[in-house]
């Protein structure tokens, strides 16, 4: 019997769901192949001692080769986080994009796009002077409130004390977004 609703357990009982197995085998893709980096220009010095900023080499903004993947890829590059929303345009369920994510890099989707938000938050609190809500939109958390629950939950600690803790000398403005 139920104890909520005095039910048997056949009827309105679903077990829970059993938490995904691990991916067996090799998966096609890293997710350091897959990441696309936020930063256009890198700072150096020339001949004379002057800072310049010379431009990263090109982007490969399709480094999967999979079409639906790399229209992805660059949905997350452009700070969106509603999957339902990139799923529509494809007439595709965001069960079929998390089946994708997962037989390419063998991590489950949610697990791929938080790390492609930590990584991209990261970089962006290590090398520039973004606000944090800045910071928040252009990686896809949304609000300055959501990075704050994400980065405690992560690290334990808040978003501004992440920028002191893993922020270097040198590091502010060794990368530029143009």
């Amino acid at each position: 019997m139920d104890r909520w609703y005095g039910r048997e357990k056949g009827y309105g009982w679903r077990e829970p769901k059993k938490p995904r197995e691990p991916f067996k085998g090799k998966p096609q893709f890293t997710f350091e192949e897959l990441y696309i980096t936020p930063f256009t220009h890198e700072r150096t010095t020339d001949q004379y001692g002057n800072v310049v900023y010379y431009p990263l080499p090109e982007r490969n903004m399709t480094p999967s080769g999979v079409a639906v993947m790399d229209d992805y890829l660059q949905h997350l590059f452009a700070g969106k986080a509603d999957i339902a929303d990139f799923c529509a345009r494809y007439n595709a369920r965001t069960a079929d994009l998390d089946s994708l994510v997962f037989l390419l890099t063998g991590m489950p989707n949610l697990e791929f796009r938080t790390r492609w938000q930590l990584t991209t938050a990261d970089a962006l609190l290590r090398y520039t002077k973004m606000a944090v809500a800045d910071i928040a939109v252009r990686s896809g958390m949304g609000t300055r409130n959501n990075m704050y629950f994400i980065y405690e939950r992560e690290f334990d600690q808040s978003p501004t004390e992440r920028r002191d803790a893993i922020r270097q000398d040198g590091d502010l403005g060794r990368f530029a977004i143009r």
